[in-house]
């Protein structure tokens, strides 16, 4: 059985959040949010949204429970200091914790992610089953061009 481990993170979080489209709305909010205090600009991507929400499902079933906080740090990066052509190092930001939050209640509304307590989110059957599938779909895409992988798919 193929598991979110044994495919590569990019392919696997593009092929879900394809599946996840039709079961996650976008904010209208969300078009002028920035993901962080580092970025100038809010996202250009169209389907921002739903690869972000794939990329958390990965992120809470692998590193489950896990919660806001360490997820922000997660998708976090370097901030410099007012203008770019400044001598002061970078520091360390988090992402934005309501981009992050809110996609976590659309996951929990769709049965994929759940609450643990005070111990953060983890993910739930169904959103191991969703992972699982997925990846072993993204297996057999991968087979079809490198044929020393078919025996894995």
């Amino acid at each position: 059985m193929t598991t979110l481990y044994d495919v590569p993170a990019d392919e696997l979080i593009e092929a879900l959040s394809d599946r996840l489209a039709d079961r996650i709305d976008q904010p209208d909010w969300a078009a002028y949010a920035k993901t962080g205090a580092s970025r100038e600009l809010p996202p250009e991507r169209e389907d921002f949204w739903t690869v972000r929400a794939a990329s958390l499902l990965r992120r809470v079933a692998i590193d489950g429970p896990v919660g806001v906080e360490r997820l922000a740090t997660h998708y976090g990066s370097a901030k410099r200091g007012s203008n770019r052509y400044t001598v002061a190092p970078p520091k360390q930001t988090d992402g934005s914790d309501n981009v992050i939050r809110t996609i976590l209640q659309q996951l929990e509304d769709e049965g994929l992610v759940s609450q643990q307590g005070d111990a953060g989110r983890i993910a739930t059957a169904e959103g191991r089953s969703l992972l699982d599938e997925v990846a072993g779909e993204v297996l057999s895409s991968l087979a079809e061009d490198r044929p020393e992988l078919e025996r894995y798919a």
